[in-house]
């Protein structure tokens, strides 16, 4: 068997100069390509992540956190300044990364696919390293693809459902071209786009997945172990997630390229680390803010006081790591526009005072960490492109070009519902029209995580399509929580 799942893992230093100013800490954002939340500390008996399992032990675990766009990749660009290398992440593709490295959505961003660099298109907009560099932080970033080894296939099984449902419209569907070229895939002779892969073949990528996942778990643990060498770890907050997640044979389908939910649930966890006293950094932050002593002992033996299910979207790390930082950022202002999908739009050479359309989670981490609920977002918002309704080879379902997108699926994602939207979209105004609707998905994930039963055509649910088709077109600044 020739294929091989490979994990591309981009971390993300942050590191402040502490012979300056010591209030601030060391951050460490570890992004890893394509991980959905395969791991033990989100309860996956078939993972084995021990090191990830052991920081979220001292971190707070984001059960519903979702990337607002499900493709990825990213270049690095190498500068010398100073005599000194300052590595700094420049995305020139990567609609994901992107969104959340700017805390913009990819609609403010115009940047759909692989092909686009969102600077020709849009403001100069500060991203994260450079909001922190012009803060005083040396900010580097550092990409390494891992190969996995082998583990044993017999304890994987297939989705319940390997079938695409007959309810679901064929604009949703991805064919997965991606993994469709690789050697022995392509022996395999499958008939573009419905013909399902081979079980035994399917689980052995399942079981490739498992140990790139494992593998860079470990490489993960090497990384922290490196900061209690360095003699860092008590001053410096790590943050895990990634860009999307991944399809693993759900709907028949494998790779990313969709609206699913296991395309964009994605893995979150924060971890700060205790200084010279015995109080985390959040709990120092909770009692600095609000004068209130919180007992570590009691926090950390209930579990339900580092997990938290309030939705969250990766927008919301740069505000977050920014609050951390000491360096807030305000939300994004309204900027008066007939079209609600060009409000914070800026001309090529403006450079705005940073801002975010994410929020920052400190106030529910906060709350979190006191055993405490919150009014927090109503739903978190996705969106992908398509060139048709039907899949298609040339061009690219899943990796259409910016002018070959003529229609936009939208998302929502709320406690109990995914509302799924296709409408078509004019790629040279970047316009979508919601008098017009291809297709529609409505999954009640009280009862379908999975999402395999699409109920957007009951008449009893009639009234909740409408509230969530509102929800979604009104847009994310309607969703967020009210105080």
């Amino acid at each position: 068997m020739f294929f091989v799942i490979r994990f591309n893992i981009v971390v993300v230093v942050l590191i402040f100069n502490v012979a300056v100013i010591t209030a601030r800490p060391n951050i460490l954002l570890i992004i890893v390509d394509d991980l959905r939340t395969t791991l033990g500390c989100y309860d996956d008996v078939n993972a084995y992540t021990p090191n990830i399992d052991a920081l979220a032990e001292d971190g707070i675990v984001f059960t519903e956190a979702f990337a607002q766009f499900s493709l990825p990749n990213i270049y690095i660009y190498i500068y010398i300044y100073k005599k000194r290398m300052i590595i700094l992440q420049q995305a020139l593709c990567a609609p994901s990364r992107n969104s959340f490295l700017t805390g913009r959505r990819p609609d403010t961003l115009r940047l759909y696919d692989f092909y686009s660099y969102w600077r020709d298109a849009v403001g100069n907009y500060t991203t994260l390293p450079e909001h922190l560099k012009n803060n005083g932080y040396t900010t580097m970033s550092i990409g390494k693809v891992f190969h996995p080894e082998y583990h044993p296939i017999r304890k994987f099984k297939m989705p319940k459902r390997y079938i695409w449902p007959d309810n679901i419209n064929d604009v949703a569907y991805n064919p997965w071209t991606d993994l469709r070229w690789r050697k022995d895939v392509a022996k395999l002779k499958l008939k573009f786009p419905w013909e399902r892969i081979p079980e035994r073949f399917a689980k052995q990528i399942i079981q490739s997945y498992y140990a790139a996942v494992s593998y860079i778990d470990n490489m993960i643990g090497k990384l922290i172990r490196q900061l209690h060498v360095s003699m860092i770890r008590e001053n410096t907050i790590v943050i895990l997630t990634s860009d999307h997640g991944w399809a693993l044979g759900e709907h028949a389908v494998w790779s990313k390229y969709s609206n699913f939910d296991v395309a964009v649930h994605v893995p979150l966890i924060i971890i700060g680390y205790v200084r010279k006293h015995k109080r985390t950094f959040f709990e120092t932050y909770v009692q600095r803010r609000h004068n209130k002593s919180m007992r570590s002992n009691a926090l950390h033996s209930k579990k339900h006081c580092r997990v938290t299910n309030a939705i969250v979207e990766l927008v919301d790390i740069f505000p977050t790591i920014a609050d951390l930082a000491n360096v807030p950022i305000p939300i994004c202002q309204v900027i008066n526009s007939t079209n609600d999908h060009l409000k914070n739009i800026l001309t090529r050479n403006e450079v705005p005072n940073p801002c975010s359309e994410g929020i920052t989670l400190l106030p529910l981490i906060k709350s979190t960490l006191q055993c405490q609920s919150i009014p927090w977002k109503k739903a978190a918002f996705s969106q992908y492109p398509r060139p048709e309704i039907q899949p298609m080879l040339h061009p690219n379902s899943d990796k259409p070009r910016l002018k070959e997108i003529n229609i936009m699926g939208y998302t929502l994602k709320t406690n109990d519902y995914r509302y799924t939207v296709w409408i078509p979209f004019a790629y040279m105004t970047y316009k979508p029209d919601w008098d017009v609707i291809i297709a529609e998905e409505l999954y009640d994930h009280k009862t379908d995580r999975a999402e395999d039963f699409n109920i957007a055509a009951l008449p009893e649910m009639l009234k909740t399509k409408k509230y969530l088709r509102v929800l979604l077109k009104e847009g994310w600044r309607n969703a967020l929580p009210k105080y």
